[in-house]
């Protein structure tokens, strides 16, 4: 197992709430995300940073995000009733796709939402998971950012 693997168990596992330096330091270590690696099923989950949409997720019964290709990325695949997987294109405006963008300095694959000023930033963890930043105008909660993980299926 990998330090960067150790991190994110040790994180993912944690029921305090996690500061937002602890995160940055994490992110900081991980190597850019692309495009093809990004392609696939993911099952998410959130840090508990005290950032106001902590929590969000979960009243929507998200489950995580599948990248198609490109231009066709779900980023709230969510749960029925039944436990169906469906892609909820309410509660964003729309689905989104994927770029690769400027963040902090580095180019690294982005989710951009169709209907909402929201940019998912993506770092590799392993070949099963990343950690992500929820970054935009629609996202901050005064100037603090929401952080995520994924993990492949």
């Amino acid at each position: 197992m990998t330090d960067a693997r150790k991190t994110f168990a040790a994180l993912k596992e944690r029921t305090d709430r996690i500061s937002d330096a602890e995160l940055d330091e994490f992110w900081a270590t991980l190597p850019c995300a692309t495009i093809d690696f990004m392609i696939g099923e993911w099952a998410g989950g959130e840090f508990d940073t005290g950032h106001k949409a902590n929590g969000f997720m979960a009243r929507l019964n998200w489950f995580g995000k599948t990248f198609v290709s490109a231009a066709d990325a779900k980023p709230l695949v969510c749960l029925d009733a039944d436990g169906n997987k469906f892609s909820n294109t309410e509660a964003m405006k729309g689905e989104a796709s994927l770029w690769m963008e400027e963040f902090r300095g580095e180019v690294t694959a982005t989710m951009v939402y169709d209907g909402a000023p929201v940019h998912d930033h993506f770092k590799v963890v392993d070949d099963n998971a990343v950690v992500g930043i929820m970054n935009g105008k629609g996202a901050l909660d005064g100037g603090r950012h929401l952080y995520f993980y994924l993990e492949r299926l």
